[in-house]
């Protein structure tokens, strides 16, 4: 039987995937604890957890993915199950990745690495034509820079800049938790968006409908990171879980994680 870790020797990968679990898998939806715990979590990710050398312009021995060779938008895929997914979006210096949003989500970002503007909006009014075009007035959220290290983000589906587009000022990475994950067949389609601004209100813009951009260009690579151990989460521990995500957030192994044991 394979061992599990124990909870000194887990991966923050693991760490992550073991909290999402039981967070996302709960009936309820989580509360602002648990998404607090959840961020938490991932502030103290670096490239390297992941599988990345954000430094090396060559090859690593240790047989990473050198961030800085990344040629196109390369995703990075670490989980998906229908309650969430974990994935790696790796940028080189000028990419852009187009105005989209992220129906009915919660989502997690954590700039492992490298400078990125950040365009972000919410909607204010929204409507959608007999077409089926999305159309309506957004407030902005954010227009600016992120450097790492920084805090991770948090967008929801109502708030926090649940719209945005990124443009790589450097080679960036960043870490993504989506819940639930994009699904066409769920409704949770990826839209993307023309955005343009009202001279008459400073802050506030027109966002249309638009297709997918032809020169958007998103690769795949493989996880070179730690393994995953995928272990189902009874309801007693689940029930812990949201207790001590509830009592106090995750900031590293100590001796007051114990009651979850090994998962």
């Amino acid at each position: 039987m394979e061992k599990l870790y124990t909870m000194e020797e887990r991966p923050k990968i693991q760490v992550l995937y073991d909290a999402c679990n039981g967070i996302f898998s709960q009936k309820e939806l989580p509360c602002f604890q648990q998404i607090q715990w959840l961020k938490n979590i991932l502030d103290i990710f670096e490239a390297v957890d992941v599988g990345i050398d954000e430094f090396s312009l060559h090859g690593t021995p240790q047989g990473l993915i050198c961030g800085h060779t990344v040629s196109d938008i390369t995703y990075i895929h670490i989980h998906e199950c229908d309650k969430f997914s974990i994935g790696v979006f790796c940028f080189p210096a000028g990419a852009v990745f187009p105005l989209h949003d992220h129906p009915g989500m919660t989502v997690l970002s954590k700039l492992l690495y490298g400078s990125l503007y950040v365009k972000a909006y919410d909607w204010l009014k929204v409507e959608k034509s007999s077409c089926g075009i999305i159309s309506g007035v957004a407030s902005t959220v954010m227009d600016g820079m992120l450097n790492a290290p920084c805090d991770t983000s948090i967008l929801f589906p109502r708030s926090g800049g649940n719209i945005h587009s990124f443009t790589a000022l450097t080679p960036c990475a960043i870490l993504d938790v989506l819940s639930p994950p994009y699904s066409q067949q769920l409704g949770r389609p990826s839209t993307y968006f023309s955005d343009f601004s009202i001279p008459s209100l400073p802050g506030y813009a027109i966002l249309e409908e638009k297709n997918l951009p032809e020169d958007l260009v998103v690769k795949g690579a493989r996880y070179l990171g730690p393994r995953l151990r995928y272990v189902c989460i009874d309801f007693k521990r689940k029930m812990l879980l949201k207790h001590h995500s509830q009592a106090r957030p995750y900031l590293g192994s100590t001796s007051s994680n114990a009651e979850l044991g090994n998962v």
